[in-house]
């Protein structure tokens, strides 16, 4: 029977992605833990390891599928050695469930195994957060959007949103599995409860932002060629130029594709434009800052930078391992071309990273998928009246990943209670409320302008205030309650004449 369920569980790992965008079915995300909990509920440690390995195999082999197209159309990587690299990652991250899995049977199972599955899966959603510098991608939560679980969001973040689907999965899957009438009871719970709690917690400001976002839908092969740099500054400028009554101009993820000092002369007619009209214009592009302990003397990072009625800049916290920095730089550079990519030595930020400002207006900067990061969010968005993220999604063509970065973004916004300005190179720009609505989108692989409102808003969700711990702290109990448990029988039968 093993290879039949190890093929169920590569299934039933795979139907997270339907659940998500640009799917959007979201209630089949009850669907992926439910059968992963029957199919390993009645197996040992081993076997449990096993079926969680399939079931990540599945998970991020239809979730993050996308990452072929990277590696195979964005560098000379042959095809056979880009599909071995694609199958290699998603092997790699299936470990987690493999883990999360084996912990579950060799320590959880035996009592309240329910709430034992529960509390890990969320600690293991978390620890895909940060482990590795992290890979907050395919959450439940995440599929909570238009739906009454979206609620939770703003109260314990995209964690909590995955504990309510979780609950009501595993009431179903032992509804399935016991035939008893208790979980029908609880599996109707979560959505009923979601259903009445205030969907927005902050409300408007007097700031509110009239802006142009630019997307230009420029081709990856020649963004990083020299010779068109020319054309593309051109190409924007063009784009902008009909936008100079906006107060914010936005430019998506290293949309000059150089050091400012080389486009500075190209675009130095349009910048002062821009002063002159009291429009504030914010670009991403590479920026180098002298460092004496560097060898080359200076970092080089992924920045955003207001560069028109203003200052400021940020500089890109979390770095995508070998597209923009290479781990073991010196061991693997040159030794397959999707390790030599253009910009894919960026370095990290040494200082805190300031809010940027448009008049009054404070932005919470975030630079492609820094905006999957919960928690990195939350922490640069509780002073700000909205959020701003850039992005280039161009590296995974007509693939799933833009319009999941999309969704993405839409959380945070709920979770925040901000609204979000979304610039990208060829989509998918948008302009996104503090609910999680879009108010306003351009469509993907065409070049155009983005004009619209942003409203500031003000106040703190509970999820800003108090962040991952509450639902972290109740995972954790969880998970302990069931081992406690085991624990006082594993003393009973040991010493059977003591109580």
């Amino acid at each position: 029977m093993m290879p039949l369920q190890f093929i169920l569980c590569l299934i039933a790992g795979a139907l997270i992605a339907p659940s998500l965008a640009p799917f959007d079915i979201p209630y089949l995300a009850l669907a992926p833990p439910a059968l992963l909990y029957l199919l390993s509920y009645q197996k040992n440690t081993t076997q449990g390891a096993l079926l969680g390995w399939a079931f990540g195999l599945g998970f991020f082999g239809s979730g993050v599928s996308w990452v072929f197209v990277s590696i195979s159309e964005h560098s000379q990587t042959p095809l056979p050695l880009a599909v071995g690299l694609t199958t290699l990652f998603v092997a790699a991250l299936a470990l987690l469930f493999s883990v999360q899995l084996y912990l579950w049977k060799k320590l959880f199972s035996a009592r309240m195994p329910v709430l034992s599955f529960i509390g890990l899966w969320i600690l293991f959603e978390w620890v895909r957060s940060w482990l590795f510098t992290g890979f907050p991608w395919l959450y439940l939560g995440n599929a909570s959007l238009d739906t009454p679980y979206q609620n939770l969001l703003p109260i314990g973040g995209v964690w909590l949103a995955s504990s309510a689907i979780l609950i009501t999965a595993l009431a179903i899957a032992e509804l399935i599995r016991s035939r008893s009438l208790l979980p029908l009871l609880i599996a109707p719970l979560p959505l009923i409860g979601c259903y009445l709690l205030p969907p927005l917690w902050t409300e408007p400001s007097e700031n509110s932002l009239s802006v142009a976002i630019v997307q230009p839908n420029i081709a990856q092969a020649i963004k990083w060629n020299q010779g068109y740099r020319e054309d593309i500054l051109t190409q924007y400028e063009t784009l902008t130029r009909n936008h100079l009554d906006a107060q914010l101009v936005l430019w998506p993820e290293t949309a000059i594709p150089a050091l400012f000092r080389y486009a500075a002369a190209p675009l130095a007619e349009l910048l002062n434009d821009l002063d002159s009209s009291g429009t504030t214009l914010i670009s991403g592009l590479p920026s180098a800052i002298p460092d004496s302990e560097h060898p080359k003397g200076y970092l080089i990072h992924n920045s955003l930078a207001i560069l028109t009625n203003g200052s400021g800049v940020y500089h890109k916290q979390r770095l995508v391992p070998f597209g923009e920095y290479v781990p073991m730089e010196k061991s693997i550079r040159g030794l397959f071309d999707f390790f030599n990519l253009p910009m894919s030595s960026f370095s990290l930020p040494t200082s805190q990273q300031p809010l940027l400002s448009v008049g009054q207006t404070k932005l919470s900067a975030a630079i492609c998928y820094e905006i999957a990061y919960p928690e990195l969010v939350r922490t640069s968005s509780s002073d700000a009246d909205m959020l701003l993220t850039v992005s280039n999604d161009t590296w995974f063509g007509r693939s799933i990943a833009p319009a999941q970065h999309l969704q993405i973004a839409r959380v945070r916004a709920v979770e925040n209670g901000r609204w979000v300005i979304r610039g990208t190179n060829n989509g998918i720009t948008a302009l996104i409320n503090a609910q999680g609505a879009i108010v306003q989108q351009l469509p993907q692989f065409q070049s155009g302008v983005l004009r619209g409102t942003a409203q500031g808003m003000q106040g703190q969700t509970p999820y800003q205030q108090y962040g991952a711990l509450p639902v972290l702290l109740l995972a954790l109990i969880l998970t302990l309650i069931p081992l406690g448990q085991r624990r006082k029988r594993d003393n009973r039968e040991r010493y059977p004449n003591f109580r």
